[in-house]
């Protein structure tokens, strides 16, 4: 089976180590993974702020680069959702001011090909034991796209769960959103905070090593909560600006991305 990887703009330019390990964790499965470079942003960021028709040609590069692929896989709810949730919409809004069917047609051919790593592991291989070593204790946050848009349920617990030395533990208020929202954490930066003081406090409360998700966006989110909480008092100036609450102690969990965990392997070890 070969499959085209949507690494997502986030991934690309900030978390790449989340790529490799999707591309480390496919192929040890069997699956031959492609990397269309002709792939760019999605066009969520345009969207979510109202520039529908700039997002337009964002769509149109998107389908074009991952033609001709029978399932393409994204290590991202928020990417995933909104080619199959949003791509449709924007190509009938353009059919519908006169613009033609091609855009439609464009997102109808690709939005049902594409998966969420999780979706793709449970739905298409039929796999939830991925053969991964990761002997640390873990909480998982379900980022809002993944959850509501989605509906991946119990996939990415059921993956974790089978990970050979992982103990997972509930994260308290799991269901409840993180405050990033994209661009939500722009146009609305203390209620932003607020809800991730609150995340970041459930997830210290477990007690756990790692805070985990399948979103690198809202870790990246809770991380920059994490280390604002976690810096001296003493700090130079900016380090800890527009902080939460200093809650988090400096025994607080790092976050990672679900696929670096599900990647890792006894014998391999973690992404160096």
């Amino acid at each position: 089976m070969r499959v085209a990887l949507f690494v997502t703009c986030v991934n690309d330019a900030l978390y790449p180590r989340t790529g490799i390990a999707v591309v480390r964790l496919l192929e040890r499965l069997g699956v031959d993974v492609d990397f269309p470079a002709g792939q760019s942003c999605c066009g969520q960021p345009q969207y979510n702020t109202g520039h529908r028709h700039e997002t337009e040609p964002l769509l149109r590069r998107t389908a074009t680069a991952l033609a001709g692929y029978e399932y393409v896989v994204t290590p991202s709810g928020s990417c995933a959702a909104m080619i199959r949730e949003h791509y449709p919409r924007i190509g009938r809004k353009a059919a519908a001011e006169g613009r033609g069917g091609e855009l439609a047609e464009s997102a109808a051919a690709l939005a049902p090909r594409v998966y969420e790593l999780t979706e793709f592991l449970v739905d298409v291989l039929g796999v939830t034991d991925v053969g991964a070593y990761f002997p640390h204790t873990v909480t998982y946050h379900p980022s809002c796209h993944g959850l509501r848009a989605l509906a991946l349920g119990d996939r990415p617990r059921r993956l974790l769960a089978a990970v050979r030395g992982l103990r997972l533990v509930e994260l308290p208020g799991a269901e409840e959103c993180c405050g990033f929202g994209g661009t939500f954490a722009v146009k609305n930066p203390d209620v932003s905070t607020a809800m991730g003081a609150d995340k970041i406090a459930s997830a210290v409360a477990t007690g756990a090593e790692v805070l985990c998700g399948a979103d690198n966006s809202c870790l990246a989110h809770l991380d920059g909560l994490l280390r604002r909480a976690d810096a001296p008092p003493d700090a130079p100036p900016g380090t800890a600006h527009g902080a939460a609450p200093r809650t988090a102690p400096r025994t607080a969990p790092r976050t990672l991305h679900l696929a670096e965990i599900l990647a890792a392997t006894e014998e391999e070890g973690p992404l160096p």
